[in-house]
């Protein structure tokens, strides 16, 4: 780690979270410790969080074999662990998070990859990045992209995602495509440890929301699902039927969808 870029190692930071959840090494005794306690709480955060970056590095070889070869992501926390420039190393890749020690981490792990950017933005506020100066660099005038919405959907409200939805798709050019994954539960069902481990993301003021499956379907609207659909996890990375438990729905029927949108 460079001396350069000044941690503060004391505080979890959510990118250094989801690494260690990875089982990756960017990360600090904090935010071990973080993740930890809010897999005491969940259990089987960590085999939901493998999966989402599973899905990821399926969706992105899909997409490549399609013929995609510009790839914008969001909220991509930290490039390790196999993220998509290392999925598909011919890619051009624009990464964006909100959170300046990422994104600073983040460069350094990169060393000027020529065809990797990242830029520093809100995810959720998609002109602050969708005319930044580093994509048409790296996009040239390439608006048929695919874009990474992959582990983000829980911290949208509703409103918030169906206008990144409607600005996304009226920027990218016909037969772009987008993948997705998206947390539901069952409405109504609430659990003690899960109430407490949402209450840990509203004190790192990152509020986490479940969507049922229905409102899922409505929110991504315009954008439509490919000839895939929408599937569960297990489903897209062939995991056998038994692999998620009813524990590991964690009495509120938690359930992970992927699905590849198209612009059509």
């Amino acid at each position: 780690m460079s001396s350069q870029i000044h941690f503060q190692t004391h505080l979890p930071n959510p990118g250094r979270v989801y690494d260690y959840v990875l089982g990756g090494s960017h990360n600090f005794e904090a935010d071990r410790q973080a993740a930890e306690f809010m897999i005491s709480l969940v259990p089987s955060t960590r085999k939901w969080v493998r999966m989402l970056r599973a899905f990821l590095q399926e969706a992105v070889r899909l997409l490549a074999e399609e013929g995609f070869d510009c790839f914008l992501d969001l909220g991509s926390g930290l490039p390790t662990m196999e993220h998509i420039h290392s999925v598909v190393p011919h890619a051009r890749v624009i990464y964006i998070d909100i959170d300046p020690v990422v994104v600073a981490y983040g460069r350094e792990i990169l060393q000027d990859n020529p065809r990797v950017r990242y830029l520093q933005a809100d995810m959720k506020q998609p002109q602050t990045y969708l005319n930044a100066p580093e994509i048409r660099d790296l996009f040239g005038d390439q608006r048929r992209v695919a874009i990474g919405f992959s582990g983000v959907s829980p911290f949208f409200t509703a409103d918030e995602m169906r206008r990144v939805m409607h600005e996304l798709y009226e920027w990218a050019a016909p037969g772009s495509k987008m993948f997705a994954t998206f947390e539901t539960k069952e409405p109504g069902k609430m659990t003690p440890r899960l109430a407490q481990f949402l209450a840990m993301f509203e004190q790192m003021g990152q509020p986490f929301y479940f969507y049922t499956f229905e409102e899922c379907q409505e929110l991504v609207r315009p954008w439509q699902p490919d000839w895939r659909g929408f599937q569960p996890l297990v489903r897209w990375l062939n995991l056998p039927d038994d692999y998620i438990t009813e524990e590991d729905r964690e009495g509120a029927g938690i359930e992970f969808y992927g699905v590849i949108l198209e612009k059509r």
